[in-house]
């Protein structure tokens, strides 16, 4: 198969992670789409050879030999120092998701994989910009994603009711239409993306204890356990509410397929804590398969020898996993 990669913040490591991706052979064809010139700069910075071949959607895929990689060309608005920001460029880091979105949706491409970008250079330039799932999701015409982060060996995967928000916001942006969103969505694609047939959802409460019975919290007893048992009645396979606390021990996780936690705090620093450098962010409920790198664009890292390709490998595994699954409905 063939999939889109984009390296994200010129200034920062995608541009490393694509030339060192490409120094092993892939499982797929990688089109990295990006500027041919930056990429070449960046090998020379680091030391690592790199044989560049412009895409061609006319053929059929082939998977990305060591010391090559596909490109789709789109340029850089001005030079890139590696680790200096530059509003300038901005809008080539968007028009890249915009162009690999468009390969997806037009099946030249089965999934993309995203590198890190850098939210707050983008608003500098004067685009509102609040991540890759919200972007992702005007772009593709619909409901707001489920982010799920998962290991690469699938081991533990964890979907989030609510994501970037403020913690003192996350008891009202809970709702019941949130969560059985999340739950359904988190199901089906579970089933179609992944191939499980019945998947076992582990549903955390939002207080500690799970709210002890009301006594620590009533969003358990008013919105998430009414929430769980309307969605069992649907055929869901969900146990809950749970105490956060006790809820990631093996004995709980035995049988589980992924754990929705009510906020980002409460299941991400688990899952990186257990596989940090090969966890791997998807976005669930897209059109298109999309999964991320699980790290930020490291500026202090940009054009030296420090930078890790673990979770852009894992990426592309689960990347591939994924639009296998999908293509054997």
């Amino acid at each position: 198969m063939r999939l889109a990669f984009t390296p994200g913040e010129p200034a920062g490591i995608g541009p490393d992670l694509a030339v060192r991706i490409a120094q092993r052979a892939q499982p797929a064809e990688l089109v990295a789409i990006a500027d041919p010139d930056l990429l070449q700069a960046r090998a020379r910075a680091i030391g690592l050879p790199l044989r560049l071949v412009e895409a061609d959607f006319s053929r059929a895929p082939e998977p990305s030999p060591a010391g090559t990689l596909s490109f789709d060309a789109i340029r850089c608005a001005e030079p890139v120092q590696p680790g200096a920001l530059n509003p300038a460029n901005a809008r080539y880091v968007l028009d890249g998701i915009d162009r690999a979105v468009d390969l997806c949706r037009a099946d030249r491409c089965a999934g993309l994989v995203t590198g890190p970008v850098h939210k707050a250079v983008i608003n500098d330039a004067g685009i509102v910009f609040s991540g890759h799932t919200g972007y992702l999701a005007d772009r593709c015409e619909s409901p707001v994603p489920v982010m799920m982060l998962t290991t690469d060996d699938g081991a533990l995967r964890v979907a989030l009711a609510t994501v970037h928000i403020p913690l003192a916001d996350v008891p009202a942006a809970l709702t019941r239409a949130t969560l059985t969103h999340v739950l359904r969505v988190t199901d089906d694609s579970l089933r179609t993306r992944f191939g499980i047939e019945r998947p076992r959802l582990l549903v955390a409460g939002l207080n500690p204890h799970a709210g002890e019975n009301g006594y620590l919290g009533r969003e358990e007893i008013d919105t998430i356990a009414p929430v769980i048992e309307a969605e069992r009645a649907r055929g869901l396979d969900l146990i809950g509410p749970l105490p956060a606390d006790t809820l990631f021990t093996p004995h709980r996780l035995a049988g589980a397929d992924a754990v929705v936690a009510m906020y980002h705090d409460q299941g991400l620093p688990v899952i990186k804590h257990l596989g940090f450098g090969r966890t791997v962010n998807v976005s669930l409920g897209l059109p298109i398969v999309r999964t991320s790198v699980d790290h930020g664009t490291a500026l202090d890292l940009a054009g030296s020898d420090a930078v890790d390709t673990g979770s852009l490998q894992a990426a592309i595994d689960t990347a591939v996993r994924m639009c296998q699954a999908a293509a054997s409905l």
